[in-house]
């Protein structure tokens, strides 16, 4: 478990073990996976190619793979293909599937731009299973609050899925705190999971109060672009030279600090490494070699803000 000792000189440690995704009863490894690039990086459909990037993701230790229908719309795949490619590379090599946790999400609509409606969501979810050749899958996540859906009718959506054994657990992504409690008002069954976008660059979940949520209802918190879109590695932020120098002292790079700095947080927040080369996915098993004290930990958040904390 993730633990803090009372002494400021002492490390906030990071912890291998297994975190529970919600009340699902399931459990993944702390760093999961994401494909929203995956088809810009395969747009001859170089199937051997993701394979290689699934190996090099379990050979890290990740269990948990993040991908989305949107994944692709701005690439030759185009809407789906993200799946696509997951899906051709799980007909060749189904042996992977038993060793994969499998999220997927949907709502987001080109040019709409988001449609939560009961129907859609139902159209969606099928669209997605017959891209990844699968039956079912572990998560479904709505991607965006959809604000002309009510609750109730995304909550009814939700709970077929879950019904029809199409889906095993349901959870939100970019959702604020209140849209995810007018959420869960209406489901017969918790919400396992929360996706913000939470880095060292972009630490709202902290003061929004979506960490704190997922702290009291037990959620999972899959924390997307936690290396901020790269400006944490290429030292275009005020907080990215003090990661840098973190991964430094413990002979890692600036991309292991800035996920370690996310993994410290006692939410066990799990973020998702999007890089598409097997080394870079591999090496991000080194954030267990970073360890931050809780002064640390603040002047990289305090460099984030421009202004010291209260």
């Amino acid at each position: 478990m993730w633990q803090r000792m009372t002494t400021p000189s002492t490390a906030l440690r990071l912890s291998t073990d297994p975190v529970p995704l919600g009340k699902s009863g399931t459990y993944v490894f702390p760093i999961a996976w994401g494909m929203w690039r995956l088809a810009r990086a395969d747009g001859k459909d170089d199937i051997g190619a993701v394979i290689a990037r699934i190996e090099a993701a379990l050979e890290a230790g990740i269990t948990l793979f993040d991908t989305a229908d949107i994944y692709g719309c701005d690439a030759a795949l185009g809407f789906g293909g993200a799946e696509v490619l997951l899906g051709k590379a799980l007909a060749l090599r189904p042996d992977l599937r038993e060793r994969m946790v499998i999220a997927t999400k949907g709502g987001i609509v080109l040019g709409t731009p988001y449609d939560s409606s009961s129907a859609y969501l139902a159209r969606a979810l099928d669209a997605s299973l017959d891209r990844l050749g699968l039956p079912w899958v572990e998560l479904y996540q709505i991607h965006r609050r959809d604000f002309l859906a009510h609750p109730r009718d995304v909550a009814t959506a939700l709970a077929a899925m879950v019904e029809s054994g199409k889906v095993r657990s349901v959870g939100v992504s970019n959702y604020s705190p209140a849209e995810t409690d007018a959420l869960q008002a209406f489901l017969p069954f918790p919400l396992v999971s929360t996706q913000p976008e939470f880095s060292a660059a972009r630490p709202a979940p902290l003061f929004d109060g979506t960490l704190d949520q997922a702290m009291a209802r037990d959620f999972a918190v899959l924390a997307w672009s936690p290396l901020a879109r790269g400006r944490l590695v290429d030292r275009d932020h005020p907080a990215s030279a003090l990661i840098a120098k973190q991964g430094e002292r413990f002979g890692a790079d600036a991309a292991a600090a800035a996920l370690s700095w996310v993994m410290a947080h006692p939410s066990r927040a799990i973020p998702i490494v999007g890089s598409q080369t097997p080394e870079r996915i591999l090496a991000a098993r080194d954030a267990y070699k970073v360890e931050w004290t809780a002064t640390e930990w603040y002047a990289v958040l305090q460099a984030s803000l421009g202004e010291p904390l209260p």
